[in-house]
């Protein structure tokens, strides 16, 4: 049985559709690695330390999770950690094709590295760190969004 599998994002921020793929990942693995990519280029809210340090309070009470922050190829961070299956979620439709295409890149650079999709339950579906970010950006409320372990974060991000 597979033991571990990596569960990348940019989490900005890590919000309840995340958490929901994580524990569906964490009932079919023994660890997942929660890997929060740098992505710079994304232009994100939150700083990557502040990202890493809201997943890690957001999955400090799911054993099995773990919670690293990396900035170099995926497939191969993956694979310093001897780490052979990646998990994305699917949300919609329109997740599917650049999934499709991401999973498809890695497999080109590493044909050992599988990727599994996962779907969110229908109550986070539409969640996305995007949606919370808009939400922020015009003061409204997104607390129903994301884990309340980050709530501190949120609010002091300004």
């Amino acid at each position: 049985m597979i033991k571990t599998a990596i569960y990348p994002g940019t989490f900005d921020p890590i919000t309840n559709g995340h958490i929901d793929i994580i524990k569906r990942a964490r009932r079919l693995f023994e660890c997942v690695l929660v890997a929060v990519a740098n992505s710079d280029d994304k232009r994100p809210m939150f700083s990557l330390e502040k990202r890493v340090e809201m997943a890690r309070a957001a999955v400090k009470n799911i054993s099995g999770v773990e919670v690293e922050p990396f900035s170099n190829l995926l497939v191969d961070f993956a694979w310093s950690k001897n780490i052979y299956t990646i998990i994305r979620g699917l949300r919609a439709v329109s997740d599917f094709e650049y999934e499709l295409q991401m999973g498809y890149a890695n497999a080109s650079l590493n044909k050992e590295i599988e990727t599994l999709y996962l779907m969110p339950s229908l109550e986070n579906a539409f969640i996305s760190s995007s949606v919370i970010r808009t939400i922020l950006k015009h003061n409204g409320n997104a607390s129903h969004l994301y884990p309340k372990e980050i709530s501190a974060f949120i609010k002091g991000r300004a």
